[in-house]
């Protein structure tokens, strides 16, 4: 957790302090005083969203190194080695990723954490699907680590490729925290030398 987490929190407690002193003010009659604290709370919320799309627009990407670590909270993910598979039209890679959970008294599973590469035009390439791969969402007890890989086929035609560790789906908490990846700054990257 970094400070911009703890900003958040405390700012959405505000926010209820806020809502529920509007409420009681409302319930009193009093809605000058309700309809102030509403347009504080409102102004306040929007001042916050601009700075957080204003860092996500001048806030580079993290490249990443093989063997360095990306945490979520207590959950992080490393990518432990890149193989290039040559052959045929296309070239294979296998992605070795070393999933595991700082947490020291609860198991916990990231959702919505998908791995794919891209080359340096952009292009996305999805691991190829393997019945035996394990997921990334599995629950890991406190502590725990779990060696995971992925394969991929890209084309012969590709430029440099690095692996992608993105969220997609579930509720996008992160459109809320500063300095997330998320509005306009893209997911982190491992640079595949």
């Amino acid at each position: 957790m970094n400070l911009f987490d703890l900003l958040f929190i405390a700012l959405f407690l505000a926010s209820v302090c806020s809502l529920l002193a509007a409420g009681w003010f409302a319930g009193s009659r009093q809605f000058d005083r309700a309809r102030r604290i509403l347009w504080r709370l409102l102004w306040g919320a929007a001042g916050y969203m601009v700075i957080v799309i204003g860092v996500s627009l001048v806030q580079s990407r993290q490249v990443l190194t093989v063997g360095e670590i990306l945490c979520f909270d207590d959950w992080c993910m490393t990518v432990t080695g890149v193989n290039r598979l040559p052959g045929g039209g296309k070239v294979g890679y296998r992605a070795d990723l070393r999933l595991s959970s700082r947490a020291r008294r609860v198991s916990q599973r990231e959702k919505n954490v998908v791995v794919y590469l891209a080359d340096d035009r952009g292009r996305r390439y999805d691991p190829v699907a393997n019945a035996s791969d394990i997921p990334i969402s599995v629950l890991l007890r406190p502590q725990e680590s779990v060696e995971v890989s992925r394969s991929f086929a890209v084309p012969a035609d590709a430029g440099r490729v690095g692996v992608v560790i993105a969220h997609e789906g579930g509720f996008p908490i992160g459109w809320f925290i500063i300095g997330y990846d998320t509005w306009f700054r893209k997911p982190p990257i491992v640079r595949i030398d």
